[in-house]
């Protein structure tokens, strides 16, 4: 199930949409505020987001940046033509301006799926300094790219699609075995020491942590 993130303040039209997006069988996330969205964020990865510009505490302009990798449709009274492109041009995917047509809304969202589709789901991931594009398999930390192997990559991957939670040994091993069948349960951590290793040496951060006994999670500096 293809899951929409709505970042919208005003709960008439939070519900409205909420209720839309189930009835055509999507999954629905809510934030009210542009610093929920990223608290949300940590915990979950949405397949797109609705995003309002008129937000309490961090704008929808300061959210887009750090939504790398989603495709983001604006939802905005604002209609401003400079504003519309300069989003558009700043990432955006789309602009709906409000109020809008729920038609035409579902429209714009099937043809974002629809592009990612076309794409093979290539998908620009983030977090932090790191960027990962799953398409090239290129990794790159602030602009310098890290030469990774198949098992790093596809370790590195999983993680960045659920920032901030942990992921367990099992589930990786699971997830990546299309990816990389050579990984096993005893390689495992010398894959992950090899990768926390290169990422630490490009800007001296430790991106994974190791929970005990569990599994490995993405962690901010």
């Amino acid at each position: 199930m293809k899951r929409i993130l709505i970042i919208d303040d005003d709960l008439h039209i939070g519900n409205m949409l909420e209720e839309l997006l189930i009835r055509e069988g999507y999954g629905v996330l809510r934030a009210y505020s542009g610093t929920e969205a990223l608290l949300l964020l940590k915990e979950a990865r949405p397949d797109l987001v609705l995003l309002d510009l008129m937000l309490p505490g961090l704008s929808g302009e300061e959210v887009l940046p750090i939504l790398g990798g989603i495709p983001v449709i604006i939802v905005s009274a604002k209609i401003d033509v400079d504003n519309k492109v300069r989003l558009l041009l700043d990432g955006a995917a789309d602009y709906v301006t409000k109020p809008f047509d729920t038609k035409e809304l579902l429209a714009r969202i099937a043809v974002q799926f629809r592009k990612i589709s076309a794409n093979g789901g290539a998908q620009i991931l983030t977090f932090e300094d790191i960027t990962l594009n799953t398409d090239t398999h290129m990794v790159t930390i602030n602009t310098n790219e890290i030469k990774l192997t198949r098992t790093e990559f596809a370790i590195l991957k999983l993680l960045m699609h659920n920032p901030g939670q942990v992921v367990t040994k099992s589930l990786l091993l699971e997830r990546i075995s299309g990816d990389t069948p050579d990984c096993t349960d005893s390689s495992l951590k010398i894959h992950i020491s090899n990768l926390r290793k290169k990422l630490r040496e490009a800007d001296g951060k430790d991106y994974i942590e190791a929970v005990w006994g569990i599994g490995f999670k993405l962690t901010g500096a």
